[in-house]
């Protein structure tokens, strides 16, 4: 007889994502207010995807969303020179 604990593992559903992804683009936009949703939204969504992902995998991950968010702050502070 085994003596595993049996861990249930929540599911990340797609509206995980998107409410990240929504608080995100609102907090992007300039709607600070919405910076609270965002923790909320992204803390459940990094809880379920470190039940769900190894240590390397969470590793990977985390650099290619720190990666995407170095590029757009970098593209939304850029001069626009299209302005003329």
């Amino acid at each position: 007889m085994s003596t595993q604990l049996a861990k249930d593992i929540e599911k990340i559903a797609p509206e995980d994502i998107i409410n990240t992804l929504q608080s995100a683009y609102k907090v992007f936009q300039g709607e600070h207010d919405q910076l609270d949703d965002l923790l909320k939204h992204g803390g459940q969504l990094m809880r379920k995807v470190t039940q769900r992902f190894t240590p390397t995998q969470l590793i990977v991950g985390i650099a290619v969303v720190a990666s995407i968010a170095v590029i757009a702050v970098a593209k939304a502070t850029e001069p626009d020179d299209h302005a003329e």
